[in-house]
């Protein structure tokens, strides 16, 4: 991971081997080697391939899959990880990737999450960082709440799924020097609701010396990002829209502004505050 001060880690274009594909949660944890990856900035991405290479090549599918980096600065250099779920045909092939396959990365790409919280009394050591991930939002997370939590700012990380068994990496966050909260639609663990539910509760606590980030399904970001301005301290979101290059040339990435136009998520983004989006135009 790089400091706030440093400039943004140069992408590279590599291939990476395989060193563990295991069930995590309700979906998967993807570790592997890359002796040249530069490090990222929390919230960062990165584009993988649809599946191990193999001496054969295949165009089905073709595309590579945008995913967040996971964990980098807290594993041994050259090796990250990352999250996912099986949703289509190339996070199956994905699944499929035995321990030394090799498999294509393009990143880290993107504009991450400040180290240091924002907003009111949001300095280093000062107020609390409110993390709120959902699904597979949960892995642009963990990087910010361990460095938020190093830098000795208070942070609360909230976490949410359907029940106890789709809930990712919890263990991973509870070995952090954070306040963990996990919510349960079913109430299978923890609160029972949604994740909105304690958020609103710290705010509540917190007043302004807080900051909000959330990341997950867009209704979920968004009423996150309602219950922050109500309170009116800060918010950032990452969003998670379909893309195809990284890079911004497919323009597949578009997201509609408040004030008007489009921003590519790629470029411009994953990471936007939350004033800047508008909901109402976002899929």
């Amino acid at each position: 991971m790089t400091a706030a001060t440093d400039p943004d880690p140069t992408p590279i274009r590599s291939r990476a081997v395989v060193l563990a594909n295991a069930p995590c949660g309700g979906g998967r944890k993807l570790r592997l080697s890359l002796p040249d990856w530069p490090g990222s900035r929390p919230g960062q991405f990165l584009m993988i391939g649809a599946g191990a290479e193999s001496a054969v090549w295949r165009s089905d599918p073709l595309l590579p899959r945008p995913m967040a980096v996971y964990r980098d600065d807290a594993l041994p250099a050259g090796e990250i990880e990352l999250l996912y779920k099986v949703v289509g045909r190339g996070t199956a092939l994905l699944a499929e990737a035995e321990t030394g396959a090799s498999v294509g990365v393009v990143g880290p790409l993107g504009r991450g999450f400040a180290v240091d919280g924002v907003g009111s009394g949001s300095g280093q050591g000062e107020g609390v960082s409110l993390l709120v991930g959902g699904g597979t939002g949960i892995a642009s997370l963990y990087e910010l709440a361990r460095a938020r939590a190093a830098a000795g700012r208070r942070t609360v990380v909230i976490l949410g799924a359907r029940s106890e068994a789709d809930l990712m990496a919890r263990d991973d966050f509870a070995a952090l020097d954070v306040e963990l909260v996990c919510t349960t639609e079913d109430g299978s663990l923890g609160v029972a609701g949604l994740v909105t539910q304690p958020l609103a509760e710290r705010l509540a606590e917190s007043g302004a010396a807080a900051d909000v980030v959330a990341v997950g399904p867009t209704p979920m970001m968004r009423a996150c990002a309602a219950l922050a301005a109500g309170h009116g301290v800060a918010c950032h979101v990452s969003l998670e829209n379909p893309m195809a290059c990284g890079f911004g040339v497919c323009l597949g990435c578009a997201a509609p502004l408040r004030e008007g136009g489009f921003a590519l998520v790629c470029r411009t983004g994953p990471v936007f505050d939350a004033g800047e989006i508008d909901w109402e135009g976002l899929p």
